[in-house]
């Protein structure tokens, strides 16, 4: 069988700490990452652009001989996921007979989130820190509300955590304020929340000064771990589509900008070095 990897997208860099944890889960299959970072951010972009961005860089990994596709972005799950499942595929990949599924598949990180949020919490009061892109869309009202439609759910919108993330001032004293700032506001508008769900792949870099600011009582959920979970979960009900991910243990790095600043950057992230290939469309 031909390489064919299990694709990983993102706006940035993010996206590697849910792709750390779905190689530790499952560490026997071939991954394609793809950072779009010469047009990061997507947070504050329109829906029609992420859409279009998020598009032509699924269709990349597909060209690379990927049949999933992980969107490890929350902005572009919000903004362009349902379109791509619903439009996309269908018309590009269709199946043999009608009904069928697409012979390609894209999944994101919101539902599998969402299908399991409320569960980590006693109070029934839930937290949600996220881009601006991913507040204003509302898509973890709407999916949190299906699967647990009495949970208490608050948002707050964080748009200086990813440039301090990807600037390297997370972890100085300035970005202090920022994480105190938004987790205040968050805490006043619903003090009654137990359980905080990091809706960003970015912000389990300021896990730390999130729990030098929290109170003991509250809890703190990452994405990646749910990620790797659900997908592991999807492959055991998918066995056809299991069988056509090559097993070879490798891994691949592509971003639309700069391969030297991606490699030094990206292991913050991946947690070691990496070298990237610079890709264009």
């Amino acid at each position: 069988m031909s390489n064919q990897p299990i694709g990983i997208f993102d706006s940035g860099y993010g996206g590697l700490t849910v792709m750390r944890e779905i190689v530790n889960a499952l560490p026997q299959y071939d991954y394609v990452y793809l950072g779009d970072n010469a047009r990061t951010p997507y947070g504050t972009r329109s829906f029609e652009t992420v859409y279009a961005y998020t598009l032509e860089c699924v269709r990349h990994l597909f060209e690379r001989g990927c049949r999933l596709v992980i969107l490890a972005c929350n902005t572009a799950s919000a903004k362009a996921l349902r379109n791509i499942q619903q439009l996309d595929l269908p018309r590009l990949f269709p199946g043999k007979r009608p009904g069928d599924l697409p012979t390609r598949r894209v999944l994101g990180v919101i539902r599998p989130t969402a299908e399991v949020i409320g569960g980590y919490s006693v109070a029934g009061h839930v937290g949600v820190l996220a881009t601006s892109g991913t507040v204003t869309s509302e898509s973890y009202l709407v999916e949190i509300e299906h699967f647990f439609p009495r949970l208490n759910v608050a948002q707050e919108a964080c748009p200086m955590w990813v440039p301090l993330i990807e600037n390297g001032e997370h972890t100085h004293p300035g970005a202090d304020y920022f994480v105190y700032q938004h987790l205040d506001r968050l805490l006043t508008r619903d003090p009654y929340i137990d359980t905080i769900l990091l809706a960003c792949t970015h912000y389990p870099l300021l896990i730390d000064k999130i729990k030098a600011v929290l109170p003991t009582r509250i809890r703190l959920v990452s994405q990646g771990p749910i990620v790797a979970a659900s997908l592991a979960d999807y492959l055991l009900r998918h066995p056809d589509l299991a069988a056509q991910c090559s097993q070879t243990g490798t891994r691949q790095f592509l971003t639309t900008d700069s391969p030297t600043d991606f490699s030094r950057q990206a292991s913050t992230f991946w947690g070691e070095p990496v070298e990237a290939e610079k890709v264009a469309f």
